[in-house]
């Protein structure tokens, strides 16, 4: 799965003038609509009452992720799933009821998952990975915008591998299966940390998907951590491989980083990272991300490998990149592509900014572009949009 060998080399070129279309990604279906212990966040301030007998509380902010400016039209493979008819629900109405036990036992069952742990935001420490089983159609994950999973700064949040037999091995070609569908929505993920964990080659600090198909939206990713050093392996956040029919993953108005000292750490990828996978990125948000390994990919002599794509490192062969509406900044690369590392082996692959902001995204080694070490079939298309 390594790529092919990378020439650094420092080009500045301005893309203001460029104008372009997008690229023509498929869609994939829509998903249908079907012991850690929980840290209660100090509820809001309640107003004082203006007698003994009226007392109003301020309503809870729920999360509000991604780029909120942006314009970028959503397709309806990308929007959020209905959960108002929840196959099982986390917790039964308090903080104390909402544990990692509890978790792990409702992603491996399946279905449409919400949360009822109360009226203010909780933290749920996760003592296990939750683990996806292929035998499930659909897994969502909907926090209500009060929830934040939280891997501990220990492990891995969660997990999907459809060539993983011990979730249950559903197929004979299992790197391109339609189910099942992986949804988080309304949700925050922090402290993951997939650091020592090899499977596939590693990263996913967060969350690693491999098969069937995954979305996020809605989502907030903080201080989540994979190797540091690697010349392929990537993902503080998200490290994606073999979506069915090679499919894009959807990420839609969420947010990876957000503020120093909240962004990603990995050898490659501070925020995503992925084999030949394809994606679109829309009304978005990656900030104060870091690709932190040494030596590239393949690795310079006497060097770990690693240091590309401060936010994002897409590697393979055929695969595509679409952002829209969506800013990128303030991320860095010890290597190349501070902001966006995209390398198709057989230049075959395509990239698209619309209507997006990429700034000041350092990379120290090597970039085509500002911010972005680039190989494809052509030079990004790029249209309404920023890059310095």
């Amino acid at each position: 799965m390594s790529s092919s060998r990378r020439t650094p080399l420092v080009v500045s070129v301005l893309l203001a003038g460029l104008l372009g279309g997008c690229s023509g990604d498929p869609e994939v279906p829509g998903v249908a609509t079907p012991p850690g212990q929980a840290t209660p966040t100090p509820p809001a301030p309640t107003v004082a009452p203006t007698s003994a007998a009226a007392t109003t509380t301020k309503p809870v902010a729920r999360l509000k992720a991604g780029n909120p400016k942006g314009r970028a039209s959503v397709p309806a493979a990308a929007k959020a799933v209905d959960t108002g008819k929840p196959t099982r629900v986390v917790g039964n109405g308090t903080a104390a009821s909402c544990t990692s036990a509890a978790v792990v036992k409702a992603v491996a069952a399946g279905g449409i998952i919400t949360f009822d742990c109360g009226p203010a935001p909780v933290t749920i420490t996760m003592s296990a990975t939750a683990k996806v089983r292929n035998t499930s159609r659909t897994v969502v994950l909907d926090g209500g915008g009060l929830v934040t999973l939280s891997g501990g700064g220990k492990r891995r949040i969660l997990y999907q591998n459809t060539c993983d037999e011990a979730q249950t091995w559903t197929t004979s070609h299992c790197d391109d299966q339609q189910y099942p569908q992986l949804v988080v929505q309304n949700i925050t993920f922090a402290d993951g940390n997939s650091t020592g964990d090899d499977t596939e080659g590693g990263g996913g600090g967060a969350i690693f998907v491999r098969g069937g198909q995954f979305k996020v939206v809605n989502a907030r990713f903080v201080r989540n951590r994979c190797d540091r050093t690697g010349p392929d392996l990537g993902g503080a956040a998200i490290r994606a491989l073999d979506q069915w029919g090679d499919g894009p993953v959807y990420i839609t108005q969420s947010t990876f980083g957000g503020a120093k000292g909240q962004g990603g750490v990995c050898a490659n990828g501070g925020a995503l990272s992925s084999i030949g996978v394809s994606w679109v990125v829309l009304n978005s948000l990656f900030s104060h991300n870091d690709a932190v390994g040494r030596g590239a990919n393949p690795a310079r002599g006497g060097t770990p490998g690693g240091g590309s794509g401060g936010a994002i490192y897409l590697d393979g062969n055929t695969f595509t990149l679409r952002l829209a509406g969506t800013i990128v900044q303030d991320n860095h690369a010890n290597e190349g592509g501070g902001a966006v590392f995209f390398v198709s082996n057989d230049h075959t692959g395509t990239m698209s900014i619309e209507s997006s902001t990429l700034r000041r995204n350092p990379s120290d080694g090597f970039e085509t572009y500002p911010g972005i070490f680039f190989i494809g079939a052509r030079k990004p298309t790029v249209s309404g949009s920023t890059l310095r």
